[in-house]
């Protein structure tokens, strides 16, 4: 039980550590932090590229952590992006990690999409799939 009595919170801070930590693993790097930025900017970039609605339905399979930062800094008014390549997807993404860190790219991409596959429903996940553009459906394993 929650010292506090706000057991949700206790909730969504464990799993969030859970997806951070398997993420981390799967990287096989050695910051949390970075790995839970590479979630973050992958997720961010899935959102832009899809529709209101299939943005929302994602989300709500999200931790409620990783939901809010889903959603942070969204303007959708600005999305879907026009430029719905996969260059355009990566070039995104690459420009908002830290040269620091032990990033391979498109490897460490299809690595979060890999730990998506194993966290929410398969269902949401073909639905995902289904309504990204090609080029960037390619980096999302089935």
């Amino acid at each position: 039980m929650s010292a506090k009595g706000l057991e949700v919170i206790d909730h969504t801070v464990q799993t969030t550590h859970e997806w951070i930590n398997e993420l981390k693993e799967r990287l096989d790097w050695v910051g949390h932090r970075d790995a839970l930025h590479l979630l973050r900017v992958t997720l961010t970039g899935v959102r832009d590229h899809l529709s209101h609605e299939e943005a929302a339905d994602f989300a709500a399979q999200l931790p409620m952590l990783i939901r809010g930062m889903f959603y942070e800094g969204w303007q959708p008014a600005s999305t879907p992006f026009k430029d719905r390549s996969q260059q355009a997807f990566v070039k995104r993404i690459e420009e908002q990690i830290a040269s620091g860190i032990d990033y391979r790219g498109v490897e460490d991409i299809t690595t979060v999409f890999k730990l998506l596959n194993a966290r929410i429903s398969s269902g949401e996940v073909s639905d995902m799939r289904g309504g990204l553009p090609s080029g960037i459906r390619d980096l999302w394993p089935e």
